[in-house]
Parts: structure tokens; sequence; C-alpha cells
């Protein structure tokens, strides 16, 4: 994987904080002085029984494979070895919370439209109450664009314009149709909480290429949280080094990055010093202990973020034109473009995985369809929709498509007939989700739906189907990536159980 000239800047003056500076007086500390601690009662009282135990407990919860076939000895976000030759080196994904209607953006049936009005002739699965067995006509014109005529509904004209970029699944299904565990199952593999998110499972197997800033960063509307809030980023049981750090697109660009209060000039630097050498002290006397290393390289990375995330945000140095083409002089398209723009600049920096999150309006599930769908596509899609082209585009632009995979996607789709007056209800059966980069095939639409656009029934993609083809693409063979927890050797995909497998046809 090679690094792009502005991630080795940010990496190449790293300084290993823990010996960055020199504290005569605390050479001479009596760290054996300290009080006793918990671990310690445990490790020198009743023969140790209590300690072999603690130990036993602990090593089954943090002793995991790496990505190659030798037992990890650390937690960190130094970069590791793929199992082989990767085409990508970093991810983007701008989720979509809520659900897209594909057959009003991206999967056309004339039979919808014909037999509007009509029953379905088939049995449909739905989720709210006030569902009617009407078939409900699409809402949008949706045409062929590109030299492939992929097709795109008319409320995404800047993504129509880069056709030919992007590789569109149309075979989708996912295993629940409620948002949580829908959106759980996108993210992590499994369809409920407290497992790892996929951009966990990448850093912890591939690590970074920037130590100054974390390997997994989100950016979410400042105003609030979309369905699931934090629990789409966590790590689970993994070190929550993996897990997903948020970063703001104004202010300080990381939650209590920097003290609420001004302390005296070099006091931070200071008891930062202290609280390192510390805490080396007491890793030296317990080795081996990797949730310990893991914690002190946390608290490392923050020193180091201080220096490096408030570059971040200062978007200065972008041209003009690239502001006008994020639309970040347009209040309606303003902060989803400048939370694209941060994505763009952080990958360019050898972060590994960004998961943009859409605008809190019309709601916190933006493309949730259950009344008023026309309006409401109308609404969220004005807000993402030239953001996303501008990112792919300027990506394209700067040399880096080729290496940062780009994702847009909901965690399902709706269902062709009539919830209420003028909605879809929720569909896990079938749904489209856009790929771009990172060697997928561009201008190739994969996979098929039947008539009304209902179930997917040609080259069927499932979420672990996705995901093993993502890792493929970093150089990942999902079979081998696995952390040990509670005696398994846990997978992101379970192929076992899943049988997921790569989609070589995505694949150029």
């Amino acid at each position: 994987m090679s690094s792009r000239s502005n991630s080795k800047t940010c990496s190449g003056s790293r300084q290993d904080f823990r010996h960055s500076a020199k504290t005569e007086t605390l050479d001479e500390f009596r760290y054996d002085l300290l009080p006793v601690s918990r671990r310690t009662a445990l490790t020198s009282c009743a023969m140790s029984l209590g300690g072999l135990a603690l130990q036993g407990l602990l090593h089954a919860e943090a002793v995991s494979h790496e990505s190659t076939p030798s037992q990890r000895t650390r937690f960190d976000m130094k970069p590791r070895e793929a199992h082989f030759p990767p085409k990508a080196r970093a991810v983007i994904q701008l989720f979509q919370n809520g659900g897209p209607s594909q057959m009003d953006l991206f999967d056309p049936k004339p039979e919808l439209a014909r037999q509007a009005g009509k029953p379905h002739p088939g049995d449909v699965e739905t989720f709210q109450l006030g569902n009617k067995n009407i078939i409900f006509p699409p809402q949008f014109d949706i045409k062929p664009h590109g030299d492939n005529g992929m097709n795109f509904g008319s409320p995404l004209p800047h993504m129509a314009g880069l056709a030919d970029q992007w590789c569109m699944i149309r075979s989708m299904y996912t295993v629940n149709n409620n948002h949580p565990f829908a959106i759980s199952m996108f993210q992590s593999g499994k369809p409920f909480f407290g497992y790892p998110a996929l951009g966990s499972w990448i850093t912890y197997g591939l690590g970074s290429e920037n130590q100054d800033l974390p390997g997994y960063i989100v950016l979410r509307d400042p105003a609030g949280y979309n369905t699931s809030g934090k629990a789409v980023w966590s790590s689970g049981w993994m070190p929550a080094l993996y897990q997903g750090t948020e970063f703001n697109t104004g202010g300080n660009v990381v939650h209590y990055l920097h003290p609420s209060k001004k302390r005296p000039a070099g006091s931070q630097e200071r008891s930062l010093e202290l609280l390192s050498r510390l805490n080396r002290k007491h890793a030296e006397t317990h080795p081996g202990e990797l949730e310990l290393d893991a914690r002190i390289q946390n608290f490392e990375l923050a020193a180091r973020m201080q220096l490096a995330a408030g570059n971040i945000l200062d978007v200065s140095g972008e041209t003009p034109a690239t502001r006008k083409m994020y639309g970040l002089e347009n209040p309606n398209t303003a902060g989803y473009g400048m939370r694209c723009l941060m994505a763009r600049r952080l990958v360019e920096r050898g972060v590994r995985y960004v998961q943009v999150f859409p605008p809190l309006k019309p709601s916190f599930q933006p493309w949730d369809s259950h009344g008023s769908l026309k309006s409401g596509i109308s609404t969220i899609a004005s807000m993402v929709d030239q953001p996303s082209a501008a990112l792919i585009r300027d990506l394209r632009q700067r040399g880096l498509l080729d290496e940062v995979i780009v994702m847009w996607t909901g965690e399902f789709g709706r269902i062709p007939i009539t919830e209420g007056a003028d909605g879809r209800d929720h569909n896990r059966n079938a749904f489209t989700t856009l790929m771009a980069g990172g060697g997928f095939k561009p201008g190739h639409t994969h996979g098929a739906t039947d008539d009304f656009g209902y179930k997917s029934i040609e080259d069927r993609v499932s979420v672990p189907d996705l995901h093993a083809t993502i890792l493929h693409q970093l150089g990942i063979d999902h079979t081998k990536l696995s952390f040990l927890h509670k005696g398994r050797q846990e997978r992101l995909t379970d192929p076992e159980v899943t049988g997921a497998s790569v989609v070589h046809a995505l694949l150029g």
C-alpha cells in the first residue's frame, strides 16, 4: 500500500511520546511505594490463584490472531501487511440512513406504472401498520446515463453525471427490516449490537498509515445522531483503539481534545510527560498486558492529535472551484459537503476508514419514506447528491479514486405497495448499493430484482458478501481475519454461517 505524500508528512515527523522529554526526578521515582492495586493484591495473595484466574480471563479476551498466521502481541495502529497485494488502501462510507427507495431512484420497473392501483400478485412482507396491498407507481423519472446506460432517478442529477464511475449493485438483500437491526447488520455483519463495525475490523487488520490521527473517523451532522447513534461505529469487544472517533465540522475538531480552561504555558506538556513516564514504568512491571498497552496508545494518540487534527478543518487552502464543487456556499449542501470534503482530506492523509452520515433533516432517518415519499426524497437528495458526486470527482482528479473505495448505501430498500397515501414501507429483500473506486468495476450494473422491484432474484449479493469483497480489495482474506473472543475465533463475515464469498463480478 502506498502512502500519499501528505500522509507521509503527517506521520514522518512522529516522535515516541513516551520518550519525547527528560525528567530527572522521575528516574528515581519509587514506583513500588504506590498504593496496592486490586490487580497487585490478586497476584500476591492466596498463593496468587486470583492472579492466575485474572490472567486467564484477560488472555482469553485480549489474545487474537493477526491478519498473518502469527499471534498478535500488541494492539496498535501501526500499518500491517495484508494477506495479498491490495487494490485499495482506504474506504469512505457515505451511509444513507432510512433506506433509499430503489424503484424510485435506481431500478426502473415499468410494471409498477402499468399496474398502479392494482393488488400486488404475490405476498409482500411489511413492517408497519397501514400498508395497503395496492401497487404504488414510481414517483420519479429514471433514465439511463453514461456509456453503459446506468439508471438514475431525477433527484440525483450530479451522481447520474458520474454514471461511468459507479458500480451499481441492484441485487442487495439483508436479514431484517427494522432500522436498528438492519443498520447493525450492514455496519457489523451481525443484526445485533455489541459487535465490531466494519471500520473496526479494517483498522484492526491493517492499522493506519497516519499515526497522528485515528484510523477510523466518523463525520456526522453536528445537530445530533442518526438512528442507533454511537453503536454504529462501536469496536464491540475489540480494544477501544479500533472504534470510530467522532470528528466535528466546526469548532474543536475532536470532542474534549483541548482543556476547557486555559492552562499556564507548558503545564499540559509536563502533565502528559509525567503520565507517559508513569505508564511506561507501570507497563515495564506488567509485561504482556495488551489492554494496558492499548490504553497507553490511546493517550499518546490524543496528544499527537492536538497538533494534527486542527489542520483537517482548515479548508482555506482549498480552491474556490473545489469549495463550489462540494456546495460549501449553498446552505442546503454546505453541511454534508463539508463532511465529504473532510473525508477526502482524511484519506489523503492516510486515514484508513471514514464514515459520513447524512443530514438530520427531514429526520434522523432522512431516507425513510413511510409517507410523502416524493417530497421527502427530493429534500434529502438535494442535500447529498452534489457533495457525493463532488467527492468522487475530487478523488479522481487527485489520482486517489483508484486506491480509495467509496460506498453509497442505505441499510435496506422499500416495497412496491402503498403505505398510507403516498409512502413505501421497509424492504429487506432488495436494495441498491453504489460503489466507486478501489478496483470496483466502473459503469457496471450488477444483478436484478423481480418485475416489481420487491426481491433480488439475479446475482444476489448479501451484506456479508459485500463485506468480503471490500476486505478483498484491501488485501484481506475474510476467512482468515479473526479475533479470539471468549474462546471463539470471531469473524466479520462468519463464512461458515452466512456463506459469504467475494463477488468477483463487481471487480474490474
